[in-house]
């Protein structure tokens, strides 16, 4: 795993959403957008973050950021999320994780002694240029958002 860091282009992508409906960074001109990837839709700590983002998005959107959850999950379990979780922002499927090794983040993990491929849980600020602004590699999935919105305060 090797994901890109701050500086470098932000793969461009079309991913189907919780709808179907194909979304892009180009559909988020003049906007910074929080690409983050999570291992899979509707556990535990994929749920905490996705809903403290949700929970934040007045405070993001102040800041001038939109939120893309992208994950390897197939469309119909993204639009179980969304509605469980009243979720409201786009989830990408990326079941062929294409995009998520564009980005640099699907490489080998260890979970109870087994080993196996996978997303690593990294967030990218893209900003409204098309590059990686910053990475965020560490935080808990409680606190993700808090870890988003004070590097957004401060930059």
């Amino acid at each position: 795993m090797n994901p890109l860091q701050a500086g470098a282009d932000a793969p461009q992508f079309e991913l189907k959403n919780q709808h179907g409906d194909v979304v892009s960074l180009a559909n988020f001109p003049g906007k910074r957008v929080l690409v983050y990837f999570y291992p899979k839709a509707m556990t535990p700590g994929c749920t905490t973050q996705a809903c403290s983002l949700r929970d934040s998005k007045a405070e993001l959107a102040a800041l001038n950021t939109v939120v893309l959850g992208i994950s390897p999950d197939p469309v119909k379990r993204l639009a179980k999320f969304i509605e469980r979780d009243n979720l409201n922002f786009d989830l990408l499927s990326d079941e062929d994780h294409a995009i998520a090794d564009a980005f640099g983040v699907w490489g080998l993990k260890k979970f109870m002694g087994r080993e196996y491929d996978g997303i690593h849980r990294l967030s990218f600020l893209i900003s409204p240029e098309g590059k990686v602004e910053h990475l965020f590699n560490k935080f808990k999935t409680k606190d993700h958002h808090q870890v988003v919105l004070d590097y957004l305060a401060a930059h």
